[in-house]
């Protein structure tokens, strides 16, 4: 299976994504992408991106694939707890640690952070040098949910101030989720430069 065969759901998290941002390059490059929608992205809150998420799931006519980013992660793993509607696979970008110390008021709602294994194949992409989300907080994060995981060195949060563009390497990672949850096998876990 390729990308073709799923339906893309771009899941922001706080504060949106920018038009930088490679989740916004990535909407622009596939039209037929559903962007979830939360009204306030500045206040977040967990009952309404899970209604959210499950309302952008609705739309889809084929599986879904969902790409989350920082809070949109912890958003997805919570959708999973609460059993919601079926995701095909997930690619995890950079998820946010809630409940670090110091975390803002607004993202507080969101903690504790769902540990259980997740009920379908995904990625989980983190930065060495993240300052929401230590590596070894990823890699914890991975083995809770039981994702692969995948280090991409140095790259800060992963979004539109990484400098990423349209993240090709991010694309290739989607499409080995799409190869996965098709049944080609796991992702092997590891670092890409």
């Amino acid at each position: 299976m390729s990308i073709a065969d799923f339906d893309i759901v771009i899941q922001p998290g706080w504060q949106d994504s920018s038009a930088e941002h490679w989740q916004s390059r990535w909407q622009q490059a596939w039209p037929d992408t559903v962007r979830v929608a939360h009204g306030n992205w500045d206040t977040p809150e967990l009952p309404r991106w899970l209604d959210g998420l499950d309302a952008a799931l609705a739309a889809c006519r084929k599986p879904a694939l969902v790409v989350a980013h920082s809070l949109g992660c912890v958003t997805v793993a919570h959708h999973a707890r609460r059993g919601g509607r079926p995701i095909a696979g997930a690619l995890l970008v950079a998820p946010a640690d809630v409940e670090r110390s110091g975390v803002p008021a607004a993202l507080a709602g969101f903690a504790p952070i769902p540990a259980a294994a997740l009920p379908f194949p995904a990625i989980l992409v983190a930065s060495d040098d993240d300052p929401y989300c230590p590596l070894d907080r990823a890699e914890a994060l991975a083995g809770a949910w039981r994702t692969d995981l995948v280090r991409i060195g140095k790259a800060g949060h992963i979004n539109a101030a990484s400098g990423l563009g349209d993240w090709a390497q991010g694309r290739v990672l989607l499409e080995l989720l799409a190869r996965t949850v098709g049944g080609a096998g796991p992702v092997r876990s590891g670092k890409i430069r």
